[in-house]
């Protein structure tokens, strides 16, 4: 069965750092993209980032430079770093499996995804 479980999640200040971690499990994960994605309150989900199995990263527009997505296909764990991080990252962040993300970077839907980890920055 698959899973996938976020943490790492917290209260930080506006251009603080924060490092996501998630463990998987139930799948041969060194065969899959991950991703990261975020639900802002009150706002639909939101592509954050994608890595291959080979360690290729794609970010969305407003985190590019800022966040860092790496995984350790041995330990079956995708991480986030965030950097300089903003208000308007507050957001639920959430690991996913089986996602699908338009050219532009539109979110089409998440097939798997874990239990989220609520990061919150304060100006």
């Amino acid at each position: 069965q698959v899973q996938l479980v976020e943490s790492g999640g917290g209260y930080v200040q506006s251009g603080g750092s924060l490092r996501l971690s998630c463990a998987a499990s139930g799948f041969n994960f060194g065969d899959f993209w991950m991703y990261w994605v975020r639900q802002a309150p009150g706002k639909g989900l939101e592509w954050v980032s994608t890595i291959y199995p080979n360690g290729a990263s794609y970010y969305q527009e407003s985190v590019e430079g800022r966040f860092t997505v790496s995984r350790d296909n041995a330990k079956k764990m995708v991480y986030l770093q965030m950097n300089n991080m903003r208000a308007n990252d507050t957001a639920v962040y959430f690991c996913g499996k089986d996602c699908e993300v338009e050219p532009y970077g539109r979110l089409r839907y998440c097939g798997r995804k874990g239990q989220g980890t609520q990061v919150t920055v304060s100006t």
